[in-house]
């Protein structure tokens, strides 16, 4: 599967940087957060991250204003997952919100879309367990995602298609990311 939309669920610290990562890479990011207060300071924090990557020449000022053209912003994650071909939860870490996402993911995604955590504490073994697409669902945690030298590891089940592993490995170096899998 071919990724071009990513949309990326919770502006926090993760999501920020995350969505960063994405539009920065080329993708066309969908950053959602519950309130227009957490999107504006989500944008804000990014494209300061943008600003000083291109002083530290780590992105070029064309580079930020393609990552910014890339980017844009919902309050609607069923809008969110009816544009993505991966999505990626990264809200605050309680396993009922997480579920809840993960149960809308299921419902409003486009049939093959991947459907991802990055909970550093979460199994994506039970938010999988929620859905009928098990072979689309894999843990993506960014380590250091605001570095150079981070690291994108990539979590599947026993059930994650190598179709989806192949596309997440996919999104990962065009991010910059050392790649590591885990799992079967």
């Amino acid at each position: 599967m071919e990724i071009k939309t990513i949309g990326v669920i919770g502006a926090g610290p993760a999501g920020r940087a995350i969505a960063y990562l994405s539009a920065l890479a080329g993708y066309r990011t969908i950053l959602e957060a519950v309130s227009q207060e957490f999107l504006d300071d989500g944008l804000t924090s990014i494209r300061q991250l943008l600003d000083n990557g291109a002083k530290k020449s780590s992105a070029t000022p064309q580079q930020k204003i393609q990552a910014l053209a890339n980017l844009s912003t919902s309050r609607s994650i069923e809008d969110v997952c009816r544009e993505a071909d991966l999505l990626i939860e990264a809200a605050q870490e309680e396993m009922e919100v997480k579920l809840e996402i993960f149960t809308l993911f299921d419902k409003f995604a486009k049939p093959a879309a991947i459907l991802a955590s990055s909970s550093p504490t979460i199994s994506i073994d039970e938010l999988a367990e929620i859905t009928f697409r098990t072979e689309n669902c894999i843990g993506l945690r960014f380590r250091d995602p605001l570095t150079a030298s981070g690291q994108l590891e990539i979590i599947r089940t026993a059930e994650t298609s190598d179709a989806t592993v192949e596309a997440c490995r996919e999104v990962g170096k065009r991010m910059g990311r050392e790649l590591v899998v885990r799992g079967i």
